[in-house]
């Protein structure tokens, strides 16, 4: 009998969008992101955004479709390499907080904290001890940082085996996207299943009222930068805002459920 694909891919599969609407429905966001940063520079706010997903995910493209039109001056991107082993003998959060966005500055973690729960976890970077100091900590660490005024919000960009497996091939043969290309590529693949349990542990235990995880469905790369994008807009308070223009498809992103590990709406 052959398996059926989840409902995460049949979904995804049915959704897409024209490249002339997507340009247009694109700018007129990025318009919207220039009315929103205006605003958070006059009120001081810190507004902090973290987008993790497996390989292949869309992480950089969404990035950079936010920034395109952002003053650089307030905006930042943060993607931290490998940590030396001066980082491997500080307290594991040390690292990311001199990153934290200031007042009047928009910052994205391409990447976060979160890197303990899904690689470190899978590949065996980080012992069991480590783990489960971090998935005990790691809402605290998060609720610190909504109560010091910042403005988090969590991105977890899902996407089929085939997709991201048709992705990897990709970029391998694309050679501007060949920086992109790294030993953890082919090892995502053979750990599928891996990277599923481990995505499917942090949402159960750092998925907390201060600090939610939002799902994109990311198997249309344009679909999910827009939809992103609304869902940023929507739930921050600018002025001008155009409200019809930025409300999102709940079937592209989503507030994360537990019943959403059973109900297919996840890439197993």
């Amino acid at each position: 009998m052959n398996k059926q694909p989840s409902r995460a891919i049949v979904v995804a599969e049915a959704l897409s969008i024209d490249r002339k609407d997507y340009k247009r429905t694109l700018r007129a966001l990025q318009i919207e992101l220039v009315k929103l940063q205006r605003h958070f520079i006059q009120c001081n706010d810190r507004i902090l955004v973290i987008l993790e997903g497996r390989d292949g995910a869309g992480k950089d493209g969404t990035i950079k479709c936010i920034i395109e039109h952002l003053s650089p001056r307030e905006t930042r991107v943060v993607a931290l390499g490998r940590p030396s082993d001066r980082d491997r003998g500080t307290w594991y959060f040390q690292r990311y907080v001199p990153h934290l966005p200031a007042c009047q500055e928009f910052v994205l973690f391409n990447r976060s904290w979160h890197n303990r729960a899904g690689v470190e976890r899978v590949m065996g970077f980080c012992s069991e001890a480590e783990y489960d100091e971090f998935m005990e900590t790691a809402p605290d660490f998060e609720h610190m940082l909504v109560r010091s005024g910042i403005k988090l919000f969590k991105y977890y960009l899902d996407i089929s085996q085939a997709e991201q497996k048709k992705r990897l091939r990709d970029r391998r043969k694309d050679p501007l996207k060949q920086w992109k290309l790294s030993p953890i590529d082919a090892e995502a693949l053979k750990h599928w299943a891996d990277y599923s349990q481990a995505r499917n542990e942090m949402f159960a235990r750092t998925h907390t009222l201060s600090a939610p995880w939002t799902v994109v469905r990311a198997e249309n790369k344009q679909l999910a930068r827009i939809n992103l994008i609304k869902d940023l807009l929507m739930r921050l308070h600018y002025d001008g805002k155009d409200r019809d223009l930025v409300l999102p498809n709940p079937e592209v992103v989503f507030a994360y459920d537990e019943a959403h590990l059973t109900s297919g709406m996840l890439a197993k």
